[in-house]
């Protein structure tokens, strides 16, 4: 089972089913919040995803993050840019509003934990259990996994260039 910290002093375990590079992507739904309660979905093929798994937009680190890949999508062509956590669309919403969030899909994972327990990356205990490690896919044209970053320490912000260099080579591959 995997890990990642929370604070540099506490390990959580990672559950669910997981996910490696080179491994066809589970094809899951998730809850969209704009358009409002739309079903989603992350894997499978005909489009490149780059799909970034946070724990709470409502954390300056997650806050942080997805603001950065909102800009960073907008050079991104033919890569479909998701951000999933486990608010409720509605408070996503909220959040996107404000922070003038218009190039990526946020959505939600709250409704059964599909994406979570699918991808391995539900956090299984320790004070943040329930919530989504801060982990990011890349997945290609034909529905694999091409690209994943764990980022080690939950409280910290992933390599962004290493992510949007594999959403950029997986969709000029």
């Amino acid at each position: 089972m995997a890990t990642v910290t929370f604070k540099n002093d506490t390990v959580c375990n990672l559950a669910g089913n997981e996910v490696n590079v080179g491994d066809t992507a589970p094809v899951v739904t998730v809850v969209n919040c704009d358009p409002m309660l739309q079903d989603e979905k992350v894997g499978g093929e005909g489009k490149v995803q780059l799909v970034i798994a946070v724990p709470s937009l409502d954390t300056g680190v997650c806050d942080a993050e997805t603001r950065r890949f909102n800009q960073e999508a907008a050079s991104l062509e033919g890569v479909e840019v998701i951000t999933v956590s486990m608010d409720l669309p509605f408070a996503a919403a909220r959040w996107c509003g404000a922070a003038g969030i218009e190039n990526i899909k946020v959505c939600s994972d709250f409704r059964n934990k599909d994406f979570g327990n699918a991808y391995g990356v539900l956090l299984a205990d320790g004070p943040l259990a329930g919530v989504l490690a801060r982990v990011i896919f890349v997945i290609g044209k034909d529905g694999k996994v091409t690209y994943k970053q764990v980022v080690p320490e939950i409280t910290t912000e992933p390599n962004y260039e290493e992510a949007i260099e594999a959403a950029k080579a997986a969709a000029n591959a």
